[in-house]
């Protein structure tokens, strides 16, 4: 039995749903019933009945509960004390958009953490924590950037991207029949021009340049309306409602995937800050990445065989 599991079994516990937990511990769906039937197996007890519609505590998983908790914040409490958190500074995060929702359980009884609340483009948050402002931050970064701003990556999230069109086809649509909208305001949109460009150049996608801020919000729905064609969507909008006259779009051959990175300083000599990406990357699953049909640029880190 391991302290992981019981933390997977407690977020299942609170959930009730293997889906939802899954996607709250950031781990695959399929490896989370695992561990739970790997405690399982190590207790001699069944936790749950859960079939196709339902997850229940049995009785034997809901006499372990208050327990699992007590165990969870004993070990928390362990850890606060050896890292003498009392007295510490708080772990500094920036991020672009996105960070995962459950931030404050992964990092407790890890780090103080403060995430900073100036929302900045990922090049802008990299350099933020290249120049000590920041000591992590969850962003989109090449090889190259880390390697000019003396930084270390690991990946903590991705979306796959997905193109928007004008009527109600929503069938898979080919990357070469796409356009990738590119904005001429590099100091807001550099890291998704320089993806946007790669793609559209290993894709056979075609590129629109715009003035306007338009490659996400409003404005984006308005280009796609005007140019009748499926747009690829911009990271920012990933979960952005659609309007009723435009339809999502699955894109293939390939598909494009944008991966979010957790940086921070070489030679960071903080075990907090090392504290915390251990914490945020714990059982990150990168399978997604390596699907036949995947396309990440040539230089992301996170791409299979990057070194």
């Amino acid at each position: 039995m391991e302290l992981r599991q019981l933390r997977y079994f407690v977020t299942v516990a609170d959930e009730l749903n293997f889906g939802r937990a899954a996607e709250r511990l950031r781990i695959a769906g399929p490896s989370l019933s695992q561990q739970i039937k790997a405690l399982e197996r190590d207790l001699k007890v069944q936790l749950f009945d859960r079939d196709r519609r339902s997850v229940a505590l049995t009785a034997a998983g809901s006499a372990l509960l208050p327990r699992a908790r007590a165990l969870i914040g004993q070990a928390d409490e362990l850890r606060r004390q050896a890292l003498g958190l009392s007295s510490s500074e708080p772990v500094r995060i920036g991020y672009v958009q996105w960070c995962p929702t459950d931030w404050a359980e992964r990092t407790a009884g890890v780090a103080q953490v403060r995430m900073d609340t100036w929302v900045m483009p990922s090049h802008a948050q990299a350099a933020r924590v290249a120049d000590g402002s920041l000591d992590l931050a969850i962003c989109w970064v090449e090889r190259a950037d880390l390697e000019s701003l003396s930084l270390e990556a690991r990946l903590v999230g991705s979306d796959r991207l997905y193109a928007l069109s004008f009527g109600q086809e929503s069938s898979p649509v080919d990357a070469r029949d796409l356009t990738v909208l590119v904005d001429s305001d590099a100091a807001s949109w550099s890291s998704w021009n320089r993806f946007a460009e790669q793609f559209a150049a290993a894709s056979g996608a075609q590129v629109a340049r715009v003035d306007d801020g338009g490659v996400t919000g409003s404005t984006f729905f308005d280009h796609i309306r005007r140019l009748r064609r499926p747009v690829l969507n911009n990271p920012k909008g990933q979960n952005d409602a659609t309007p009723p006259d435009l339809r999502r779009r699955p894109v293939q051959h390939p598909i494009p995937m944008w991966t979010w990175s957790l940086v921070w300083r070489q030679g960071e000599p903080n075990p907090q800050v090392h504290a915390v990406v251990d914490a945020f990357t714990a059982g990150m699953d990168s399978s997604a990445l390596r699907e036949p049909g995947v396309w990440l640029p040539q230089d992301d880190p996170h791409r299979a065989g990057a070194g």
